[in-house]
């Protein structure tokens, strides 16, 4: 299986920096552990040095002096991921295209809503398929990253043979040719999708190196050139490709957040959850294969998602397909810290793609399509018991 040995070997010998200050809004004292800023305990003095790097670059606010724009979303990675957790509507980023076909001439396939001085706007052209997505939490990437694409696949049944109403399926993509073969998602031919809103990205290089060019307009020794419209006055690339790895390696390290406290309601919820079939696709676990790294090392992974699409009916299409995934499929999304999530959006919890519902009901509510079958199981659930189900929800 392919692996990051190469970048690893280098990265054990960087020296130790500084953590950075938290940035992030909360509601009440934080409880140690309930956050999502937490390296993986029992890393070495070598890894904490590379996590503590990378950590500076993510906490990072470019200006125009450094490279910023000259078109972009926002000034820094933690910009749009507040205490590295999921980001609010208004920090929503909007991708588009005209089915799969980019725009040459107009831009994409995201929407740079922000410019620096003397640059010109980017306008969203008319006509378009739009998608707003929410930027997603970033933490347990690396174990995400480390589970076997055979133990994802053993979830997915495309045609449905089952006969269950699920027919959950991979979206395979080429991955760019900047990808060494040495990471995971990388190398020749189709590569499984598992990063991303549809799945559409393979590799934490892709997801990385991009979010750097494209949300931040930053130049990178990926991604040397400027996003669509002419460069600023930084000579590219901006950043070189230790500093983006780097920036992976903090990603790949970030420890998700413990359980809560699980009481009898919650363990009847979570019995609930398995029995109206919302486990179908929230897969509880999966394991890590072969990792140098012992936090990543064949260890069970509590993320509540197959890593699949799924049609998710009317509701939540936004009609855009990216990579194979088509505008009514998305990936499951990961559960793992939902109950953490007001504390760290000042008291306010946003769920979904697009972030439009504030409640756990009112995203059960908007599932259709493969989900159809469990919502209703939920809502024809007694109000203690669909309580019971929201608490176990709660509890992760």
């Amino acid at each position: 299986m392919k692996r990051f040995y190469t970048f690893f070997s280098f990265f054990i010998l960087l020296t130790v920096l500084g953590g950075c200050n938290d940035m992030v809004v909360i509601t009440k004292p934080i409880i140690e552990g309930d956050n999502f800023e937490t390296p993986f305990d029992m890393l070495s003095s070598d890894l904490n040095a590379t996590f503590a790097r990378g950590e500076e670059v993510f906490m990072k606010v470019f200006t125009v002096e450094e490279g910023l724009g000259p078109i972009f979303n926002n000034t820094g990675c933690i910009s749009c991921h507040p205490g590295n957790g999921r980001g609010t509507p208004d920090l929503a980023l909007t991708r588009f295209s005209i089915g799969h076909d980019l725009i040459p001439d107009l831009g994409g396939p995201q929407f740079q809503n922000k410019a620096i001085p003397g640059a010109p706007y980017e306008v969203l052209p008319m006509g378009v398929d739009k998608s707003p997505r929410l930027p997603p939490p970033i933490f347990g990437l690396g174990l995400i990253e480390n589970i076997p694409v055979e133990t994802i696949l053993s979830y997915a049944d495309e045609f449905d043979a089952d006969g269950d109403g699920i027919s959950g399926r991979p979206n395979w993509v080429i991955p760019p040719d900047y990808v060494p073969t040495t990471e995971v998602g990388g190398g020749p031919g189709q590569q499984f999708g598992r990063f991303s809103r549809k799945a559409q990205v393979s590799s934490l290089v892709q997801q990385v190196a991009e979010a750097f060019q494209q949300d931040i307009g930053i130049t990178n020794g990926f991604i040397p050139e400027e996003h669509f419209h002419a460069g600023d006055t930084v000579p590219d690339p901006e950043i070189d490709k230790l500093t983006v790895m780097e920036t992976i390696v903090f990603l790949r390290l970030l420890s998700p957040p413990p359980r809560g406290e699980i009481t009898p309601e919650v363990k009847k919820g979570d019995a609930l959850f398995n029995t109206i079939g919302c486990v179908s696709c929230h897969v509880p676990t999966m394991q890590t294969g072969p990792s140098p790294i012992e936090a990543l090392n064949e260890v069970e992974v509590h993320l509540y998602s197959d890593l699949l699409l799924h049609d998710m009916g009317e509701e939540l299409a936004d009609n855009r397909p990216d990579g194979s995934a088509t505008g009514r499929e998305w990936r499951t999304a990961p559960l793992w810290g939902t109950r953490l999530v007001a504390e760290f959006l000042a008291g306010t919890p946003f769920f979904l793609h697009d972030g439009r519902v504030t409640t756990l009901e009112g995203a059960i509510r908007t599932h259709g399509g493969e989900a159809q079958n469990a919502k209703e199981a939920f809502f024809n659930l007694s109000e203690t018991e669909q309580q019971a189900v929201i608490a176990f929800l709660n509890s992760l």
